[in-house]
């Protein structure tokens, strides 16, 4: 890649739960050029897998999307984050519970904030759900990358979504 290239490229930064999925997810984008899943949001350097469970770090399970914006926008992006998972549970995805499970945006520059609270509000108006959109939407902090186990971990195992994953273990 030249380059040049590389500086059009952008990052955006998503927790929703385990990263495993929704890292899947967003690999399935054109112009998602790459993904790493990480911890960010804590206060703890260099965290582990095992210390980010231990519910003492403040970080959040999140995937790191690099795209280029001129093949995929932030606001498509952003329809794959609102969709993956629930922004209204609070610490909880599905049976996944802990504030490293919540629901979080960490945006990259005023522009990302802007786009993330505008769809936020308009989702939260068109759904009229009960619940309230919990989501965090705060500045991007220094994002450490997971283990190696757990990068591109469904696609490992020849797998799109945690929803498969789970029917194969449970066959």
């Amino acid at each position: 890649m030249s380059n040049e290239k590389e500086m059009s490229l952008e990052k955006a930064t998503f927790g929703a739960g385990c990263f495993w999925g929704v890292e899947a997810a967003f690999r399935q984008l054109p112009g998602v050029v790459a993904t790493r899943v990480g911890y960010t949001g804590g206060h703890v350097e260099n965290p582990t897998y095992e210390l980010v469970c231990s519910h003492t770090t403040g970080h959040a399970e999140a995937v790191e999307v690099t795209y280029d914006p001129e093949r995929v926008s932030y606001d498509d992006l952003l329809d794959v984050f609102w969709t993956k998972h629930n922004p209204t549970t609070k610490n909880r995805q599905g049976l996944d519970i802990g504030s490293q499970y919540r629901s979080a945006i960490f945006f990259h520059s005023p522009e990302q904030e802007e786009a993330a609270l505008r769809t936020r509000d308009e989702l939260q108006e068109k759904l009229h759900w009960p619940k309230k959109i919990v989501t965090e939407i705060v500045p991007a902090t220094k994002f450490y990358e997971a283990e190696d186990y757990h990068q591109q971990y469904l696609e490992k195992r020849g797998r799109s979504s945690c929803t498969a994953e789970l029917a194969a273990s449970n066959a």
